[in-house]
């Protein structure tokens, strides 16, 4: 068996009340993502794109929208959920490349910090992740600052 290949989205509205979490990581700013976990939508895409490439279904079938017991869980825990299923049916996390959809706020200084909490959360060497930011020049939700989106590309390969 190769390598396999998986693609992840999500999108959250801003809310005021919440800690914004991208990637793992704390991001200062005056709003967060709405959601039943910490709402943090990079590593929302993450979970969906391992899943999709390990053929396990995806996010909302592994933890149901909803459903109490996720309420308010930090989205790095769900991710070691994730992790563990992937080593049970004998897939590793190869690589991952992700880009965070924002337009605010300017996520510059602290790519490095989502780089590096993502990986260890991983597992993987940080060159082994790739976190971009980009916006939509002032276009949709995101360019008008209601909300966030993240986008996840990550490859896996067979366990040995």
């Amino acid at each position: 068996m190769s390598c396999r290949t998986g693609i992840g989205i999500d999108v959250h509205p801003l809310v005021d009340g919440r800690a914004l979490v991208l990637g793992g990581a704390p991001v200062p700013y005056d709003k967060g993502l709405s959601g039943d976990s910490d709402g943090d939508v990079l590593i929302h895409a993450v979970i969906d794109a391992l899943l999709g490439a390990s053929g396990l279904g995806d996010i909302g079938t592994h933890f149901p929208p909803g459903d109490p017991k996720y309420q308010g869980i930090a989205s790095s825990e769900l991710l070691a959920t994730t992790l563990a299923l992937l080593r049970e049916h004998r897939w590793r996390v190869r690589y991952l490349d992700a880009t965070i959809l924002a337009e605010r706020p300017r996520l510059s200084p602290f790519m490095g910090r989502i780089r590096e909490t993502l990986a260890a959360l991983l597992g993987l060497e940080t060159e082994s992740v790739n976190v971009k930011a980009t916006t939509t020049d002032g276009l949709g939700f995101v360019g008008k600052g209601e909300g966030i989106a993240g986008l996840a590309l990550a490859t896996i390969e067979p366990l040995k």
